[in-house]
Parts: structure tokens; C-alpha cells; sequence
């Protein structure tokens, strides 16, 4: 069982506070109408994105359920600092995939569909980019303990 470094726990825990911060601006925006300053470093597309027919899935802004992901990871990442366990590491690890998967399409969306990017949606993805990288993290010395670790029930017998 490899355990995820305290380095990484906390690093999940403080970048899902930084998408959650992003995401809930965006949501803002969304259910309010009141267009969000978009013209960040080139990037003047938000209010394209946010005006497509791509931006709301069932009805709800895309932003909150980036939300519900941020404060899902943040709540897992916080429980792993005062209890660790293999299976909320695993499920922090099977939510970050499936985020990088869900930004993955979303910018594809963005740059094929709608043909504009917004910069709190690259923001967003880069966060959930690095969430991955810190929920795969590896302790180098746990590691080498791990692989130098003999299992003893897969030795070949002696008879």
C-alpha cells in the first residue's frame, strides 16, 4: 500500500480551494448574469464560453459542478490529513483522473465548438492538472522501502 505524501495531501488540499475559488466565481457570474472580467492576459473568450450552448449541462452552469469536485476533493484531502486511509486516497486519486478527463473535454469544447477559451476555465483545468500530479505523487523513500520489500509467500520452495 503506497500512502500519499504529506507534501501532496496538502497540496490537493490548498489547490481545491484555489479551484473552488475560481469555480465559484465563475458559478457567480453564471447565475447572476453579470458578465465576468474576462480580458486576463489575452484571454478575452469567457464571455463567448459562458454565452454557449456548451456552458450548462442539464440546465446547470458547468461551473457548479466544477464546485461540487473542488469541495468533494477538498473535504477528502483534508480527512487524509488527520486519517489516512488507502481507500480515500484511492477515491481522491479516481476523482482527480476523472477531472483531468472532464477538463480535458472541456477545452477541447472550447477550442474546436466554440473556438474561444476562457481564462477561468484554463485556470480551472491547470489546477485539476496539478491536483492529478499531486494525487499520484510519490515519497521516493517509501518507495524504495516498498520495492525493496521481499514477499516472502512468493519466494519459490525449496522442495
Amino acid at each position: 500500500m503506497n500512502i500519499m505524501p504529506i507534501l501532496a495531501r496538502w497540496s490537493i488540499l490548498i489547490l481545491s480551494f484555489i479551484g473552488l475559488a475560481d469555480a465559484s466565481y465563475i458559478t457567480e457570474h453564471a447565475l447572476t448574469g453579470v458578465p465576468a472580467v474576462c480580458t486576463i492576459g489575452g484571454f478575452d473568450g469567457c464571455r463567448i464560453v459562458e454565452q454557449s450552448v456548451y456552458s450548462h449541462v442539464f440546465g446547470v452552469p458547468l461551473s457548479l459542478y466544477g464546485m461540487v469536485f473542488y469541495v468533494l476533493l477538498f473535504i477528502l484531502a483534508a480527512t487524509t490529513l488527520v486519517w489516512v486511509h488507502h481507500l480515500i486516497i484511492r477515491i481522491i486519486r479516481i476523482v482527480a483522473v476523472l477531472g483531468v478527463l472532464a477538463s480535458a473535454i472541456f477545452v477541447a469544447i472550447q477550442v474546436f465548438l466554440i473556438g474561444a477559451l476562457c481564462i477561468y476555465c484554463m485556470a480551472s483545468a491547470t489546477v485539476t492538472v496539478l491536483i492529478l500530479i499531486a494525487a499520484f505523487w510519490r515519497d521516493r523513500k517509501s518507495t524504495r522501502l516498498n520495492s525493496s520489500h521481499t514477499d516472502i509467500s512468493r519466494m519459490p520452495s525449496s522442495a
